[in-house]
């Protein structure tokens, strides 16, 4: 088994796997006549193929048993995946690049409390990972008409470990 560690989910580390979905950046300006900021533009919805159109739906994760044995990966091809906690806990974030043959090796983040992300179009990432307790999440990504799911099976584990000091032993 390949051991990863989980570094913190930052803009700068995330930018080639996808968007870092919080309240932080330049792109925020008041409204409702100065009683709520807009931090605008975080993200690009995709939506493609047959019938697409863009979802919002809301989902409860339960945690798993860390350390993470991460065996599979999966990607979507039609349509971008954006995950938005509706609480501050963090979530585990895993993504691989794309090799000649399918997923490369694995990627592995810890969000600060209240990040989200969104996945592009095919980019490889392991399944939706609370840590310690169930939490609830925004959901946008793609429905239509056409498979918009991959799956890849690893041959081998890796084993994806929190940082130190965070909970997975």
């Amino acid at each position: 088994m390949i051991r990863i560690v989980a570094r913190p989910l930052t803009r700068e580390n995330f930018a080639e796997f996808g968007d870092v979905i919080d309240m932080g950046g330049d792109n925020h300006y008041p409204i409702n006549g100065g009683k709520a900021e807009r931090y605008h533009d975080l993200a690009t919805a995709e939506a493609r193929g047959p019938n697409a159109h863009v979802l919002i739906s809301m989902v409860r994760g339960t945690p798993y048993e860390l350390p993470l044995k991460l065996t599979m990966v999966e990607r979507h091809p039609f349509g971008s995946q954006a995950f938005i906690p509706l609480s501050p806990r963090p979530f585990l974030v895993i993504v691989c690049h794309d090799g000649e043959e399918g997923p490369g090796e694995p990627h592995a983040f810890i969000t600060a409390p209240g990040q989200g992300v969104n996945y592009p179009r095919n980019l490889w990432h392991g399944v939706l990972t609370p840590i310690g307790e169930p939490q609830d999440f925004l959901v946008v990504d793609r429905g239509g008409d056409g498979s918009n799911l991959e799956e890849c099976h690893f041959s081998h584990a890796y084993e994806i470990h929190l940082p130190d000091g965070a909970g997975d032993g």
